[in-house]
């Protein structure tokens, strides 16, 4: 059985989804608009939250429907999610870029921060992350 979780902005914006694949061996997180420290740690806690509950090894993190720079979160991504989640088993993540630079920039900073923890691939295209991670082993 396919599981997802939405998160909402005060608002009620969605911010983001996480969806875990049929076989459970993939976790598909998307985010969206603006981003802040608040809602990259709820969508990060989140994701650590579903990892601890199923562990799997491969995350595909789409980024393209992000507006602007969400840098202000980076140490915490770096120091605190990124150990965390690689206790709970993730291996290999496939990043998927937005068209806004400023995401992407962003992105960028936080692969060289954190590659040597996890096996990392950007892409333009969700279906080729995904493609990618059913083709690696873990």
């Amino acid at each position: 059985m396919e599981q997802q979780v939405r998160l909402k902005k005060v608002f009620g914006d969605v911010f983001f989804t996480a969806t875990r694949t049929q076989a459970g061996d993939i976790l598909h997180v998307e985010w969206y608009g603006t981003q802040s420290v608040e809602t990259v740690k709820e969508g990060g806690y989140k994701m650590l939250e579903m990892m601890k509950e199923q562990p799997c090894a491969k995350l595909l993190n789409s980024n393209k429907n992000v507006v602007g720079s969400w840098d202000m979160a980076l140490d915490w991504a770096e120091k605190v999610w990124t150990p965390q989640m690689k206790a709970a088993g993730l291996r290999y993540m496939a990043q998927v870029v937005p068209t806004s630079i400023y995401a992407t920039l962003t992105i960028e900073s936080l692969i060289q921060r954190i590659d040597r923890e996890f096996m990392i691939r950007i892409f333009e295209d969700e279906e080729e992350a995904e493609d990618w991670l059913c083709s690696v082993t873990g």
